[in-house]
């Protein structure tokens, strides 16, 4: 039998990342502050032609099939949440909307607003969180349509990567939250944003390869603070 440490594949003074599947390795981590995360919600299951959204962009082209800029992943099923509300007082999990009757009734639920001038985006208007948090309904608005992006232009490492700015937003609602979880890692964005907030996160990640990703884009922020460093 797997233990934890099998699992480990990087590890700082900011963020662990265990490489393996979240269903085998969540029993044996402690409960954290926050579980912030974007899992499979079953896009490939609902959209049988192989479509996202409202465009014909294929799902397998996006998995890297035939844009090397993506490597594969599965959205072909939606998640099992239960395993998640227990990890963590608070929860904030995106997709929800796609979940909503494995989940129990709550009143904030969180929306990401990304059009610009008025024009529709082709991949919804809006994304939902389903989040566990006592307050009213929260909207943050970031554009994120293509090519056509607030902020920094952030490099694009997963076909459902989400902003930086916009997990930075959802830990900013949780002052408390000092350790945060993300068990569908993806590209690391829940964990560049913890650090960028001076909290510290885990992730677990079944493909080795957005492991390797999510590390990289890490230590690149170890580089940046080093070099600011220096010039002050």
């Amino acid at each position: 039998m797997k233990k934890l440490s099998d699992y480990l594949f990087y590890q700082d003074s900011w963020a662990t990342i265990y490489c393996g599947d979240c269903r085998d390795i969540l029993p044996m981590l402690e409960p954290v502050d926050l579980v912030l995360t974007d899992p499979p919600y079953g896009i490939g299951l609902m959209h049988k032609d192989g479509t996202m959204g409202g465009t014909s962009r294929n799902i397998k082209r996006w998995a890297g099939q035939i844009n090397p800029i993506y490597h594969p992943f599965n959205d072909n099923s939606p998640i099992d949440p239960s395993p998640l509300l227990p990890m963590s007082k608070n929860q904030i999990i995106w997709g929800g909307n796609y979940i909503a009757d494995k989940l129990p009734p709550q009143r904030c639920w969180l929306v990401w607003y990304k059009r610009v001038n008025g024009q529709q985006n082709c991949y919804g208007d809006c994304e939902l969180a389903w989040s566990s948090l006592d307050q009213p309904i929260r909207l943050f608005s970031y554009l994120w349509m293509g090519m056509l992006r607030d902020g920094e232009q952030e490099e694009h490492y997963h076909p459902t990567q989400k902003p930086v700015s916009l997990m930075k937003w959802c830990i900013s609602l949780v002052e408390t939250s000092q350790t945060i979880l993300d068990p569908f890692m993806g590209s690391g964005t829940t964990l560049v944003a913890a650090k960028n907030l001076n909290r510290k996160s885990i992730g677990i990640e079944i493909e080795p390869k957005y492991c390797e990703i999510a590390v990289k884009r890490l230590r690149q922020e170890v580089f940046d603070f080093r070099w600011k460093e220096n010039i002050t």
